[in-house]
């Protein structure tokens, strides 16, 4: 995390806590406060900005805290992924209802999506898909996750704008290595 101290822009307070009428010239250059029982400058006050940025951007050691949204119609099966990425800092919502997902990215706005193929209703490939082609949405990386595992499975599923695919079982460091990869 990159960390950068500015002064904080306060008009001066001269003795009895009255405030001075003119602003500093330069607003980077704040005059000196008095305390106003003693008459004696104090030292200028100073405003953190923190910008967050990319592991791989700012050479950190420490991730930066990704939403991830996990869309599967087994309970267990997002309760196992959430339990894998929690731990690691990846925030997570789950997801049973494919029907829900974009209502359920507008309101929770996620880093990163991880996607079962078989589902009800709407199967993991016809939600990337139209993910993929809405605007709002195609920017989010989709990760397929899958019992799907033959290479024209992954290849569908890249025809469907699927940025990566993890077929189940699957290791931890194989789920975090995909998810840190697009978080």
């Amino acid at each position: 995390m990159h960390l950068r101290l500015r002064r904080k822009r306060l008009p001066p307070i001269l003795p009895g806590g009255i405030e001075h009428p003119k602003p500093s010239a330069n607003p980077l250059i704040l005059k000196a406060i008095y305390h106003p029982d003693t008459n004696l400058p104090t030292s200028p006050a100073l405003a953190a900005d923190v910008h967050l940025c990319s592991v791989e951007n700012c050479r950190e050691t420490s991730a930066v805290l990704k939403k991830v949204l996990i869309v599967d119609d087994s309970p267990a099966q997002v309760k196992l992924i959430q339990g894998v990425l929690e731990p690691e800092g990846y925030p997570s919502v789950g997801l049973n209802d494919p029907r829900l997902i974009e209502e359920t990215i507008a309101a929770e706005r996620p880093s990163v999506i991880l996607l079962d193929v078989v589902m009800p209703e709407r199967n993991g490939f016809q939600v990337c898909r139209e993910l993929k082609s809405n605007t709002l949405f195609s920017a989010i990386p989709v990760i397929l996750v899958t019992s799907k595992d033959t290479a024209s499975d992954r290849y569908w599923g890249e025809q469907q704008g699927a940025d990566g695919y993890v077929t189940k079982p699957f290791t931890r460091e194989e789920l975090l290595r995909a998810v840190r990869r697009f978080a």
